[in-house]
Parts: structure tokens; C-alpha cells; sequence
């Protein structure tokens, strides 16, 4: 397999998860925008995996589904119930389609506003701080009382948790402003695969 990566970016979820597992991988910082790139991926984003003769694979969720199914031995996925798989496919996507995208305005406000003026970039700031807010509350809630996000044990969904977790460390409001998804991420934090993927990607 290869997984096709930006050092920091959400594709650092697959990338920890590869550690977890154990198996022969390769990593290759995407080229954006080239040519070689847009046939891996035509939307030209990270993640996206490799794996043998298959068509290339895209979208966090999706990708990090089918590395649990595809080593069921390693039991990162959900506990094979009907209620277990409905909950990996929540928290996947809580995490894919309201978590994510609720960073994207504060990093990058130009693609919100059609105005080049500050004060329009501000507010966009300001608008996705509250969306931030909203999002990680939701996830903090949900840790009381546990130590991980689906299971009593670490699987897929705890890596993009972390992964986008990292982000807000570039927030005015700290993670350790929220208890329990902070103590969360301080146990990711100390995690041998979490560490060798960030070690790999230059990262601290």
C-alpha cells in the first residue's frame, strides 16, 4: 500500500492507523495540483491510498473503513454488531462532515468571502470559532466517562480525532480548555504508532 499524504493534514489519521497496524507501507507527500497527483486523486486532496492493482482510494472515512475490514485481526473498526457498525459510521462522519470542515474558514477565510477586506476575513474567523466550539464540546461530552471515542479500546475513529484535534492547537481557545476530549488527546499523544507517524511526518 501507499498513502499519499501532507505532513499534518487529516490524511495523518490513515497514517497512524498504518502504524497501528503494523504491515508494510510507503508514504509519498502528494504533489497538488500536478498532473500524476490529479489522476490519484481528481479532487486533489488528502488522503489517498494505493493498494496493489486497485483503483486509488480517497475520502478519510471511507479509506479508514476499509483498512479495519481489511486486517479484521487488528480490531480497529466497529464490534460487528448492527448498533456498532451505525456508530462507526456516526462518529466517521460527525467527524468527516461536521468537525473537519468547521477548521476550514479559520485557516483559510478567503474561500468563504468574495471581499478582500479584513474585517470580512475576520468574521468569517470569527463564525467558524463558534462552529469549532460547537464541535469540540460535542466530542468533549461524549468522552466523559471513557477513554476512547467508540469502543473501551482505540480504533479508526480515535486517529481522526486526533489528527484533527492537532489543529486546534492554533486556536485561541486551548484544548485544555475541554476536559475530557484533551485528556483524550494527551493519551492518543503518548501512543507508540501515534508518535512514529508524527516522528515520520516531521512533526511534534
Amino acid at each position: 500500500m501507499k498513502l499519499y499524504y501532507a505532513p499534518g493534514a487529516c490524511s495523518l489519521a490513515p497514517h497512524i492507523v498504518l502504524e497501528w497496524l503494523g504491515v508494510p507501507y510507503e508514504l509519498e507527500k502528494a504533489g497538488f495540483g500536478t498532473t500524476e497527483y490529479l489522476k490519484i486523486n481528481p479532487m486533489g486532496a488528502v488522503p489517498a491510498l494505493t493498494d496493489g492493482d486497485q483503483a486509488p482510494m480517497a475520502q478519510n472515512g471511507a479509506i479508514l473503513k476499509y483498512l479495519a475490514a481489511k486486517y479484521p485481526e487488528a480490531d480497529l473498526g466497529d464490534d460487528g454488531t448492527a448498533r456498532g457498525k451505525y456508530e462507526l459510521d456516526h462518529w466517521l462522519s460527525f467527524l468527516g462532515s461536521d468537525f473537519h470542515p468547521a477548521f476550514f474558514p479559520y485557516f483559510v477565510p478567503d474561500r468563504f468571502t468574495a471581499s478582500q477586506d479584513e474585517g470580512a476575513r475576520d468574521a468569517v474567523r470569527h463564525a467558524s470559532l463558534k462552529l469549532i466550539e460547537k464541535v469540540m464540546t460535542r466530542l468533549d461530552v461524549h468522552l466523559r466517562e471513557r477513554d476512547y471515542i467508540l469502543r473501551p479500546k482505540k480504533t479508526v475513529v480515535d486517529a481522526y480525532a486526533f489528527a484533527m484535534c492537532r489543529w486546534a492547537a492554533k486556536l485561541p481557545r486551548p484544548i485544555s480548555s475541554y476536559e475530557s476530549l484533551s485528556l483524550h488527546f494527551d493519551l492518543l499523544g503518548k501512543d507508540a504508532g501515534v508518535r512514529r507517524a508524527l516522528e515520520q511526518e516531521g512533526l511534534s
